[in-house]
């Protein structure tokens, strides 16, 4: 079916979502708050299956463009010694394309020429969303594509879920020198990454207690084995993106909004507003915003945008044909993505435990 939409948040879920309902030949506008193009940000992995569906959305030469295959990859301890390999070969066998890291920038230009090439998408910059139902009016979609403090999730679901912070500061840079080993190091309440991103240049991340500033961050790594240390060094401190790691809790009962849910598989029924307001769904971060322990947050971003769109490019016209659509979408995604958000919250205290002997021995168990 076809029909009219606003796209509220012009991110990764949100541009991925606006191409693939364009695609389905749906008329589609973006609100964005901003008034210019997200510029900030390292590097995101792309895991095969998000390769996958960027392909269906016509983007997947544009990535492949700038993209880098992340490879031999280790957990070492700070002294530099490997206990267990990522299993990135694993993926690549099983998928049959490795994982890819890109350059944030280099990603959402894609998405943008991506949707500047149907010509007819208003990409609306310095637009912030206030009343959602107003908005909803005379629409037949909206979707939440606004963040961990999306409007568009508090207008139809309340505050019950929101930020809610781990308690640890996480830091990313990419540095002017090319690293000669790339994975993670685990330390004892901190962990610092190291990935390629293009040639020459090497991403960084680390994570250290909350109260750590910008001066102590290099004192937390000093000792630690080669190149961390040069890597910091080589960094320009005020290109470093400082942000307290937080994600979306407790986790929604529904990715969707219309207005008879309460035959729908959700666990509790939504609040649709207004019975003309047209039904919401939420993807990316407004959905379920996760800490960026396994790197899924764009990877699940890109999923939910082309699973909303398949959906619907399938349902029949007529606003049931959306709310099926809807559904549907929420029976293939929700559970799915909340698991991975689970799975990286636990991730996340399980690499910055202190009790190290213990977490290290159970990391050398895992398989090569």
């Amino acid at each position: 079916m076809t029909g009219t939409a606003t796209v509220v948040g012009a991110g990764i879920g949100g541009l991925a979502t606006a191409i693939g309902l364009r695609r389905a030949g749906w008329s589609v506008t973006v609100l964005e708050r901003r008034t210019g193009p997200e510029r900030y940000g390292a590097a995101f992995g792309i895991h095969p299956t998000a390769q996958s569906a960027l392909d269906r959305l016509g983007v997947g030469d544009a990535l492949r463009d700038h993209a880098v295959p992340y490879r031999d990859a280790h957990i070492r301890t700070p002294d530099g010694t490997p206990i267990a390999r990522l299993p990135l070969e694993r993926i690549e066998r099983k998928a049959g394309r490795p994982e890819l890291l890109i350059s944030r920038p280099y990603l959402l230009d894609a998405l943008l020429a991506g949707l500047e090439a149907f010509g007819d998408v208003p990409l609306k910059l310095g637009e912030r969303v206030t009343d959602v139902d107003a908005l909803a009016a005379g629409q037949d979609l909206v979707i939440g594509a606004d963040g961990i403090r999306s409007a568009v999730r508090t207008a139809r679901f309340g505050d019950r879920s929101g930020p809610r912070a781990v308690g640890t500061v996480a830091w990313i840079g990419i540095a002017d020198i090319e690293s000669p080993v790339h994975g993670e190091t685990w330390g004892s309440g901190r962990f610092f990454g190291l990935t390629p991103v293009e040639p020459g240049r090497t991403n960084w991340y680390a994570t250290a207690p909350e109260a750590t500033t910008a001066e102590e961050l290099r004192g937390c790594f000093a000792g630690w084995h080669d190149p961390i240390p040069r890597i910091l060094d080589a960094t320009d401190p005020a290109t470093w993106i400082r942000y307290e790691m937080r994600h979306l809790y407790p986790a929604l009962p529904s990715f969707v909004s219309a207005d008879t849910d309460a035959d729908s598989d959700s666990d509790t029924d939504t609040d649709a507003g207004p019975a003309s307001a047209a039904p919401v769904a939420l993807v990316g971060d407004a959905a379920h915003a996760m800490t960026p322990n396994l790197g899924q947050g764009a990877c699940t971003a890109i999923l939910d945008a082309d699973a909303l769109t398949r959906a619907l490019a399938a349902a029949p016209p007529g606003r049931a044909g959306v709310i099926g659509a809807l559904r549907a979408y929420d029976r293939e995604r929700r559970r799915s993505a909340q698991r991975t958000a689970f799975a990286s919250r636990t991730l996340h205290r399980f690499m910055s435990t202190e009790r190290t002997r213990l977490r290290n021995g159970a990391v050398r168990l895992l398989p090569g």
